[in-house]
């Protein structure tokens, strides 16, 4: 057996499952994959013959464990409340301890791990980019002018950004009010910091509104999501204890951090307390959930404590264009966060909801969007489809990896309507 199976129980998870099958209905892969072995039972079998040594982890094993979207359906419907999310993540790091990751990803993992890096090839990114890449018309993002190693001609890609949002603002943003004030950081996520930058642009400027001060940490590193969902345990140990190390440095003197983006709130409110459960380090699973106090989904943390509702009701401008609320994975079902960016919405804009909200946009994670990108595909364009039912002219939702998914299905689908984060909506109002 590998490493990770001795100290997470596969058998334990396999034998509560009742095979009930409530799970298949809603799994995002067996809706676009229907095979036993690719529904949630079915992995969950899979797991419980692997540790009991009847299942060799090989390339097929390997191939069905990595198909799961990771979306959590299941874990929502389960009677038993399974986490079958988390045994697929755990198994992954006993793939990759066995075949390795592929060199693009580990790539990737590397500038993860050093912003300073990543800073560089960012910018590099932006002045080559037309290289590749020609700018959408629709101004989704980019298309790939010719087949590259994992994205084929034409698909979209997120557009990018000659300075990155951490590189564009100083650390310090006071309110020019007198008195107590509150006072936030940011931590800002991946895409938003070096693609979608409107996003954290947005954020700032509806702070500044509340007269709140900004701390922006300038040392953040990634969350550790991508290298988690991938199996690559050392990128997440690293990245988990440097950033919590950073943020003990300073959380004391804020009342709260902000992060406007779904997977990356979860991976540090949840899943990194869950990952050093998991790997048995019982000092920096407490150290996380200390640090998790503090940590909020921005439009969960500004409906709740602040004024901004009432500010839009009064003050915002009121839009014609409807705007129509995808529930990211990571928000809905990890954190159960749906109603507030709804409520703040629609303060100023028409609101229509399409009809399954809740349906999984099929991003995925890295691998699914690279060596697996024919099945992110096919999840993506039902979502799409319920899309242009709405008829709205925008999309919302507070997750840069469903704008990613989603603009490219409404590419793909000839879908008119335009993806934005609910802050740049809200920011758009206040003006």
């Amino acid at each position: 057996m590998g490493k990770i199976e001795e100290i997470f129980n596969f058998q334990e998870t396999s034998d509560d499952c009742i095979k009930c099958g409530k799970c298949i209905p809603v799994c995002t892969i067996h809706n676009v994959n229907p095979d036993e072995v690719t529904s949630p039972r079915g992995f969950i079998d899979l797991l419980g013959q692997y540790q009991a040594g009847n299942l060799e982890l090989d390339k097929n094993a390997k191939n069905i464990f990595e198909s799961c979207f990771l979306c959590t359906n299941c874990v929502e419907v389960c009677p038993n409340s399974l986490a079958t999310d988390m045994v697929i993540e755990e198994v992954r790091a006993d793939i990759a301890d066995k075949f390795g990751i592929a060199w693009f990803k580990r790539a990737f993992f590397f500038l993860l791990r050093h912003r300073r890096i990543m800073d560089i090839f960012s910018k590099m990114g932006y002045v080559f980019r037309t290289c590749a890449l020609a700018e959408d018309n629709k101004g989704r993002g980019l298309r790939a002018k010719f087949s590259l190693p994992m994205v084929k001609k034409g698909r979209l890609l997120p557009s990018m950004s000659s300075v990155s949002f951490l590189n564009s603002y100083p650390e310090e943003i006071l309110s020019e009010t007198e008195g107590k004030k509150p006072r936030v950081a940011i931590f800002i996520g991946c895409l938003a910091n070096y693609n979608y930058t409107g996003i954290g642009e947005s954020l700032v400027d509806i702070l500044k509104v509340l007269n709140i001060d900004i701390f922006i940490p300038k040392k953040q590193l990634c969350c550790g999501a991508p290298a988690y969902f991938t199996g690559d345990v050392n990128t997440v140990e690293v990245i988990t204890k440097k950033n919590i190390e950073y943020f003990e440095s300073f959380m004391d003197e804020c009342d709260a951090m902000l992060i406007p983006e779904a997977t990356c709130s979860a991976m540090v409110k949840h899943d990194w307390q869950v990952f050093f459960k998991n790997h048995d380090m019982p000092e920096w699973e407490e150290r996380a959930k200390k640090v998790g106090e503090k940590i909020h989904m921005a439009t969960k943390w500004l409906h709740d404590n602040t004024d901004l509702a009432q500010k839009l009701e009064e003050k915002g401008t009121k839009f014609d264009e409807v705007v129509t609320y995808h529930d990211p994975c990571h928000a809905k079902k990890v954190q159960g966060i749906w109603e507030e960016p709804r409520n703040l919405l629609s303060k100023n804009y028409p609101m229509v909801e399409m009809s399954d909200p809740n349906q999984c946009c099929g991003f995925g994670g890295v691998t699914m969007q690279t060596e697996k990108f024919h099945l992110a595909e096919l999840a993506g364009l039902p979502k799409a489809a319920m899309i242009k039912e709405t008829k709205a002219h925008y999309v919302s939702a507070e997750c840069s990896a469903c704008r990613v998914q989603l603009s490219e299905a409404l590419n793909h689908g000839e879908v008119e309507t335009i993806f934005k984060n609910p802050l740049e909506l809200i920011a758009e109002a206040l003006k």
